[in-house]
């Protein structure tokens, strides 16, 4: 069995080697200069032997000009990102609250616990996920947590009022079209 098992890593390593060799080859033209000559600034040089990345580089958020998408659209990022609006708004909407975690290009939020001095004996936290790159109503879902203390000090799961995450959803959607909006007409 160990026998097989070094056969195979040698046959991996064998194959990754072969495939490093093969994409160092030399591009059109020869050889490239030796490194210590190469300046990856020089734009001749980058057009004779050309870029890792290719002529147009990476784009990471595929933005344009006014931050909008090259496509029209609001949203960051090519396939993947949030609506540009639905994020900044849903920032604003819970500033009051800690940040856990946010990801802008998976379009998640997590905040961390928060405890009101109005009620020392509670404390919330919130997810807030967008689900589409444009701007629709069904675009944000918030889910909200809560918690109080027991007399023990341990804190226990509470029941949260339905009418609570979509008061912040739609709070959220009305300050991302006021955004739009403001955008446009500037």
């Amino acid at each position: 069995m160990a026998r097989i098992t070094a056969l195979f890593r040698s046959l991996a390593l064998l194959g990754v080697l072969t495939f490093s060799a093969a994409a160092c080859t030399a591009p059109e033209g020869g050889a490239p200069p030796p490194e210590s000559t190469f300046d990856p600034f020089d734009a001749r040089q980058r057009e004779r032997f050309g870029t890792i990345t290719g002529s147009d580089g990476v784009s990471i958020f595929s933005l344009g000009q006014g931050g909008r998408n090259q496509d029209g659209g609001g949203g960051i990022g090519g396939g993947i990102g949030v609506n540009a609006f639905i994020w900044q708004a849903s920032l604003e909407t819970i500033n009051f609250i800690p940040l856990a975690s946010a990801d802008p290009f998976g379009g998640l939020i997590i905040t961390d616990w928060f405890q009101s001095v109005d009620a020392p004996g509670e404390r919330t936290k919130m997810h807030v996920l967008m689900l589409d790159s444009a701007l629709r109503a069904d675009a944000v879902r918030v889910t909200v947590f809560r918690q109080v203390r027991n007399e023990e000090g341990e804190w226990l799961d509470a029941p949260v009022e339905e009418s609570t995450a979509r008061s912040i959803e739609d709070y959220i959607l009305t300050r991302a079209r006021e955004l739009r909006i403001a955008s446009a007409t500037s």
